[in-house]
């Protein structure tokens, strides 16, 4: 090989390392990590000086050319940061990101949108069927719920232990904490289960057969959930929707061609995913295992992990409970008599949540772009501001904050218009489902869609507190909101009609984002002491 040769090689590798570098200093200590020293320069490239072979090297990389032929492999971040440091033009830079985390977050929403998709056009999804009675619906909507609120607070432990120990090449302990919080999570379902159980026995709430079928899908969502989980801090999120594509595929074959009954179709698509992603994460952890170096540490405890994440696990059941907490007040009152059940399943008023809470899917990726783009590009700014300049890095981290919101209520509104004209208008439901959409639905729709667009804010400034480790805030946030959604609820649900209960989700949501908004603009007014406490 050719001394020209070699050099080419020694860049594609350089670039590899680096992207694109910010200028030939940033060469030369790439070159010297990689234990090339003034005198190999000679020998192995002909190059009489170390700072020569820098400069060959960052004009090889900065060739368009090169660019061209040679996509970086660096992750995304990586790749914006060296675009970044490298260019002025940042509004450009920054709407490449954008069409990369927006879109994505929606692939990773394919889960859900597969559901409606069936939902649709089928009648029937993993987990759903147009042809229940209203007795059958109540149970199994209950069970998903219960299913969501049971492992929230899991899931929540699950991002922050896994994420800990992936960031340091830990999978030894990700794999042992995973397993440890699973196993945690499921006896906690159980102990729920088996008091309101208890309850039920002197309360005579629902029959016994009734309770078994919500804790069946209760149990096969908090399971699917918390697998799910753990392919978020992996960043093998990809895994989740091939496992609920083909489980979702086999489901509904076996609905449409075979005589098994709904509930147990059901049962085996959501057990083919959790299956699926069982399979793949064995192999996975397996796989990393064996190539990491193993470490000893004793945070996997579960006793150290609760001290550890036990906000962060509050804030996930609240949460959760927070979401469900108007179908709760609405489905336990009517304005036509008494209800048969202390909760009983509204279809009206579900399919208005269910239609506003498609506007939160589609938000997704507006939060995940937004978090990404922030921990990018506060390491960049806290890089490129002088120390005693932190006034500068708050107020541009400041204003960047704003434009994220910005992008966020934008894409709110201009969902919220495409909802309409899909879905709202005749062209899309009553095609859909041969019936209008009721008065009621298209009621709690639009203010549901309004607090979830408020909930996607109050989200978007709980990630960047949780991105710094400041969990307080928003758990406190959760809690309020939550308080303020039972009272506004109750008294607008009993005194005006059921469906106004979403009126205290509406309330709860705008406290939680104003809550949230106040720490947070708090928050960015010191960034530059959060920032270098957090680390």
């Amino acid at each position: 090989m050719t001394n020209s040769q070699k050099i080419e090689q020694l860049g594609l590798d350089v670039y590899d390392k680096l992207g694109k570098p910010v200028n030939v200093n940033v060469v030369r200590a790439m070159l010297e990590s990689m234990s090339i020293r003034a005198i190999d320069a000679q020998q192995d490239y002909g190059i009489d000086d170390l700072q020569e072979l820098a400069k060959l090297i960052y004009t090889q990389i900065n060739d368009p050319e090169f660019l061209e032929k040679n996509p970086s492999n660096l992750p995304v971040n990586e790749q914006f940061r060296s675009d970044l440091t490298s260019s002025s033009d940042y509004l450009k830079i920054k709407t490449k990101y954008f069409f990369y985390y927006y879109p994505l977050g929606l692939f990773h929403g394919v889960p859900v949108f597969l559901q409606i998709a069936t939902i649709i056009v089928f009648g029937y999804s993993m987990w759903t069927y147009t042809g229940f009675n209203q007795l059958q619906s109540t149970a199994v909507v209950l069970g998903v719920i219960f299913g969501l609120i049971g492992t929230g607070g899991f899931v929540q432990v699950i991002g922050r232990q896994v994420s800990h120990y992936w960031y340091s090449n830990d999978f030894h302990m990700a794999k042992k904490s995973t397993i440890l919080v699973i196993r945690d999570g499921l006896i906690f379902m159980g102990v729920l289960s088996l008091l309101a159980l208890i309850l039920n026995f002197f309360a005579n709430f629902y029959p016994y057969r009734f309770l078994w079928l919500v804790y069946a899908y209760a149990f096969s969502i908090g399971v699917l959930l918390l697998l799910s989980a753990v392919f978020h801090p992996l960043k093998e999120r990809w895994v989740i929707t091939v496992a609920f594509v083909l489980a979702a595929a086999l489901s509904l074959y076996l609905h449409l061609y075979t005589e098994i009954g709904t509930y147990y179709t059901h049962w085996i698509g959501i057990w083919t995913a959790i299956g699926l992603m069982l399979a793949y994460l064995l192999w996975f952890f397996r796989r990393k295992v064996k190539r990491t170096k193993t470490f000893s540490r004793a945070t996997s405890k579960s006793a150290a992990m609760v001290y550890r994440n036990y906000r962060y696990f509050f804030y996930g059941l609240v949460f959760f409970i927070f979401i469900f907490t108007d179908r709760f007040l609405a489905w336990s009152t009517s304005n036509d008599g008494a209800l048969p059940y202390i909760v009983y399943y509204e279809k009206n008023y579900e399919i208005g949540m269910d239609i506003a809470i498609l506007i939160f899917f589609l938000l997704v990726g507006v939060l995940e772009f937004g978090i990404a783009s922030f921990s990018t590009f506060s390491d960049i700014l806290q890089k490129q501001t002088a120390y005693n300049k932190a006034e500068v890095f708050n107020r541009k981290s400041l204003k960047m904050y704003w434009e994220h919101v910005t992008i966020l209520l934008i894409v709110g509104v201009v969902m919220t218009a495409l909802l309409y004209l899909i879905i709202w208008l005749r062209l899309g439901y009553e095609r859909a489902f041969d019936e209008g959409l009721d008065y009621v639905s298209i009621k709690v729709s639009l203010i549901g869609g309004f607090g979830y667009i408020l909930v996607a804010w109050g989200m978007l400034n709980s990630l960047y507190l949780f991105t710094l480790n400041k969990p307080a805030k928003p758990l406190n946030a959760i809690l309020v909101a939550w308080l303020v959604n039972i009272a506004v609820g109750l008294v607008a649900s009993r005194l005006i009609s059921y469906e106004y209960s979403v009126v205290g989700f509406a309330a709860g949501s705008f406290v939680f984002m104003m809550m949230t908004l106040r720490s947070t603009l708090k928050f960015f007014k010191n960034l530059d002491y959060f920032y270098y406490a957090a680390y």
